[in-house]
């Protein structure tokens, strides 16, 4: 007998009374773009990561851009990260404008090697992205001590890391703002694509919100231009059970 690695069917399976009845929720209520699904879960998931603010977005390759943006980084600025990564981290840096700057991995952990962070900083570097890859998370103490003697932000890619803690500490407690895919191959799966930023600060997780709706203060008041990746009704409901 072959065991697959994934299988979304069973896990569906062992859940489908809930999901059904979670999605003719949205339906009956025809809440399909933002609303009160998205704002429960968001809520749900700001206590999972022990944070203020969950900000739900269309992909986890929005919430790293969104994330960047929202810091200010773009054109003539550096970002630091792990070589080994998904393309969707170097992407979401290049969206934003900025130059990926790459470090090579401990060995041992695949994560990203503390050690040669440094000799990669120039006065250009605006930010480093630690990818807590396969769930574990990069050695986050001597990551944030280069980041507060450099004056640097940490953006965490937690794409495959919900859940995961550091020396007992949740990761998202870690970063400035941490990055959250919710890929159906994920931790925590939806069905189809979705993200969220997750911070401590009321006015990064405000213009994280903005960024992903078309720069939108109310409606039809744009402050600014952004993009249009918010997470919806359905996917929120599933991700809420």
């Amino acid at each position: 007998m072959t065991v697959p690695f994934l299988d979304l069917k069973a896990q569906y399976e062992s859940i489908r009374g809930e999901i059904s009845e979670a999605l003719q929720q949205v339906l009956d209520n025809t809440a399909f773009a933002g609303g009160r699904f998205v704002e429960s879960f968001e809520r749900d998931f700001a206590s999972f990561c022990q944070c203020e603010h969950a900000v739900g977005v269309g992909s986890g390759t929005t919430a790293l851009w969104t994330a960047l943006s929202g810091l200010g980084i773009g054109p003539g600025d550096e970002v630091i990260t792990a070589a080994n990564s998904f393309i969707a981290t170097s992407e979401a840096i290049t969206m934003a404008g900025a130059r990926v700057v790459f470090v090579d991995i401990d060995s041992k952990t695949y994560n990203i090697d503390v050690n040669l962070i440094e000799e990669k900083i120039t006065s250009k570097t605006k930010a480093i992205i630690p990818v807590h890859l396969y769930g574990q998370p990069a050695d986050m103490d001597p990551i944030l001590e280069i980041a507060k003697k450099h004056g640097l932000y940490i953006v965490g890619d937690a794409a495959q890391a919900h859940g995961s803690t550091y020396h007992g500490t949740p990761i998202s407690q870690l970063s400035d703002i941490t990055c959250y895919s919710f890929y159906p191959g994920k931790n925590l799966g939806a069905y189809g694509d979705g993200g969220a930023i997750v911070t401590e600060n009321d006015e990064w997780a405000e213009k994280a919100r903005m960024f992903a709706n078309h720069g939108r203060a109310s409606k039809y008041n744009h402050e600014f231009e952004g993009v249009n990746s918010r997470l919806d009704g359905l996917q929120a409901a599933i991700l809420t059970v």
